[in-house]
């Protein structure tokens, strides 16, 4: 099987992939810009928001990796937890959404702010916008630092349907992506279903993915 970096050198395509594959483009240059820029930021608290499958967890990797800390799912947070994040600068917090204790997310937010430590958390949408009961928790989220992923421009679709392709150890000709591109939702969660589904109907037929099978696939 070819490397992915094979695939984009066959297609005659700029790489611009970083830091374990990821592919930074117009769509994420902002949240992967400022990650590599800590500790130099204008605030302690980075929200980085985007939909499922846009690489929101991706990029805390890439920031862990480099810069150390510790990472906590948002709605398994508890006091041991809380005391876990004591010998660290850094802590991830993952997916913030309504399904929390919003006391202890509150509580977090006041040792980061104490301790002078740093906090990204990341969300579907932006935390600012999450109605939550508590009001001190509204008002410390409106205070974040916002790296928002937008929706994949072409180049990205082309780098992620390459990249998904390439995990299940598939190549497509180029004028076969250009033309799924064209037809699918630009949406991060959009590409990876329409991969799964293209791959399963062309493991269901024992056949290679052509023209046929992707308009199969458009059509369910």
């Amino acid at each position: 099987m070819k490397s992915l970096n094979q695939l984009l050198l066959d297609f005659d395509y700029d790489q611009n992939f970083k830091d374990d594959d990821f592919y930074v483009g117009k769509s994420n240059f902002y949240p992967f810009e400022i990650i590599n820029k800590w500790p130099k930021w204008e605030k302690n608290f980075l929200n980085i928001c985007g939909e499922k499958f846009s690489g929101k967890t991706h990029l805390t990797n890439i920031f862990l990796k480099k810069f150390d800390g510790i990472r906590v799912e948002s709605n398994l947070l508890n006091d041991e937890n809380l005391r876990a994040i004591k010998p660290y600068q850094n802590v991830v917090l993952e997916d913030l959404n309504l399904n929390v204790n919003e006391k202890l997310i509150y509580t977090l937010f006041n040792i980061i702010d104490q301790d002078n430590k740093f906090l990204i958390i990341t969300s579907p949408e932006p935390i600012s916008e999450i109605d939550f009961m508590l009001e001190d928790l509204k008002s410390r989220t409106k205070n974040c630092l916002l790296a928002k992923i937008e929706n994949p421009d072409d180049e990205l679709m082309f780098a992620l349907i390459l990249k998904n392709l390439s995990d299940r150890q598939i190549t497509l000709d180029k004028k076969l992506i250009d033309f799924i591109i064209k037809r699918i939702e630009r949406s991060y969660g959009k590409i990876f279903e329409f991969i799964y589904k293209i791959d399963k109907i062309s493991l269901k037929k024992k056949k290679s993915i052509d023209f046929k099978i992707i308009n199969e696939a458009l059509e369910e």
